[in-house]
């Protein structure tokens, strides 16, 4: 039986990086989309990156594909919410850190529960499979066509993280049109294992030890599924005490986070520079 990875408030929760992102903003396909290329200006090895709730203008992701230009890939961060992603303050307002959230009331909890439910509900029903997921296929097909384009590899978060997945699907796409890579990390709404089964693109997942919506029983469940997948190159990480969304919105501050998000990244690379050359 299928079970379900839902979303809470782990999902609204996390901080805002600082720092300038280097990329430029373009129009492809008919989607806005933020551009981060390597110095070397080639496109041969691409990135898709598939955003949070929060949307291709949350700084964060901006300034992690500006990362993954230096280390040679050529990165598109398309909106694909169409101007609909959710606000950044729910990012202070919703979710506090980790050890505060460990000693909330059960009346506390349940405030914010209902508050995540109402802000979550309709946002998700908009922005459904159905909608979604059309939008995201259209757009790497149109990233394939770009002249010089050779490798494509897809990066996903939360939200996006189950898209990423998705992506990776055999049958998804017409020969040469699709991805050839995916790194999933701290996917949300997964189907397990159903969203799991058809996958026959090389994929790597990170995860958290401490993700309210990814426990030990859904963490076994990836791990048993991906290692029937005999055929499919696979990786799952797990992160001690990190929690949903760590690898994009930890707390710059603290020096384990930090450290999470930078091996994070590192996988990442480390898995693209693999399977895009």
């Amino acid at each position: 039986m299928a079970t379900g990875i839902g979303m809470s408030d782990c999902c609204l929760s996390g901080k805002i990086a600082e720092g300038k992102p280097q990329g430029r903003e373009e129009e492809i396909g008919g989607i806005s989309t933020y551009v981060a290329q390597p110095e070397s200006g080639s496109n041969t090895k691409t990135i898709v990156f598939l955003t949070d709730i929060f949307g291709w203008k949350f700084p964060n992701v901006r300034l992690l594909a500006d990362d993954y230009a230096k280390a040679g890939f050529y990165c598109y961060i398309p909106d694909v919410h169409q101007g609909d992603s959710l606000p950044t303050e729910f990012l202070q307002d919703i979710e506090p850190p980790l050890p505060t959230r460990e000693n909330l009331s059960l009346v506390e909890k349940g405030t914010k529960t209902a508050k995540v439910g109402a802000t979550l509900g309709p946002w998700l029903i908009k922005h459904r499979e159905a909608v979604s997921k059309p939008i995201i296929d259209g757009f790497i097909r149109t990233v394939r066509l770009v002249p010089g384009t050779d490798k494509v590899g897809v990066i996903g978060f939360c939200w996006g993280g189950r898209y990423a997945i998705l992506a990776g699907h055999g049958g998804n796409y017409e020969p040469g049109q699709g991805v050839d890579a995916v790194y999933a990390c701290h996917p949300s709404l997964l189907a397990l294992p159903a969203d799991l089964e058809p996958l026959t693109k090389p994929t790597s997942v990170a995860l958290g030890t401490q993700d309210s919506l990814v426990g030990q029983k859904e963490i076994g469940q990836i791990q048993d599924t991906l290692g029937k997948l005999t055929s499919v190159p696979h990786e799952i990480r797990l992160y001690e005490d990190q929690v949903h969304g760590f690898s994009l919105r930890g707390d710059f501050a603290s020096e384990k986070e930090k450290k999470a998000m930078d091996e994070a990244e590192q996988q990442g690379i480390e898995w693209f520079k693999k399977y895009l050359s």
